[in-house]
């Protein structure tokens, strides 16, 4: 059944003239608009990190924890990923400095070309990581592995390829 929705059209001046459009709706067989796919298996969660890649740990950890007063991490070492990581905690999210651990760092290919650091990637939560890796795979979104890896928090994170991404490395990470 059709339904008619009125809409009253006045001139701002004085209200004086008004008309009338009817609207009529239909029925709709197309799916309702929001983000995702309808009956999606995975949702975006919150930004877990932005990643700095930074010639310096020593240097970069001291700004933030010396100079801007941040609370940040011990030095970790990550060799399977090639870097050695810092947190920075900043309350709704952190940093992640990033430094170059051996010679096939991909963090040491980066800084190669961008010599003082800068932003290297975003980090966001989901809530099904596998579901989303299969999901956005058939959406022609390419991942930069097979699989997903243990990342810093010891949780399964995959990065997807900065071309499919708007030139933006993004990692996701299982809530």
């Amino acid at each position: 059944h059709n339904q008619s929705y009125y809409i009253l059209i006045c001139s701002v001046a004085g209200l004086s003239r008004c008309s009338r459009l009817t609207l009529l709706r239909a029925h709709s067989t197309t799916a309702p608009l929001h983000q995702g796919l309808p009956g999606s298996l995975w949702k975006l969660g919150r930004l877990n990190h932005i990643a700095i890649a930074v010639p310096d740990m020593e240097k970069a950890t001291a700004l933030y924890r010396d100079v801007l007063g941040a609370t940040v991490s011990d030095k970790m070492p990550l060799p399977e990923h090639g870097v050695y990581t810092v947190f920075v905690e900043l309350g709704n999210t952190k940093l992640e400095l990033l430094h170059p651990l051996g010679e096939k760092s991909p963090i040491a290919g980066f800084l190669q070309k961008n010599k003082s650091g800068g932003m290297h990637h975003i980090c966001i939560e989901v809530d099904d990581i596998n579901a989303a890796i299969v999901d956005l795979k058939a959406k022609k979104i390419r991942t930069l592995s097979a699989e997903p890896r243990i990342g810093a928090h010891g949780k399964p994170v995959m990065f997807l390829h900065p071309k499919d991404c708007d030139g933006v490395l993004v990692e996701l990470e299982q809530a």
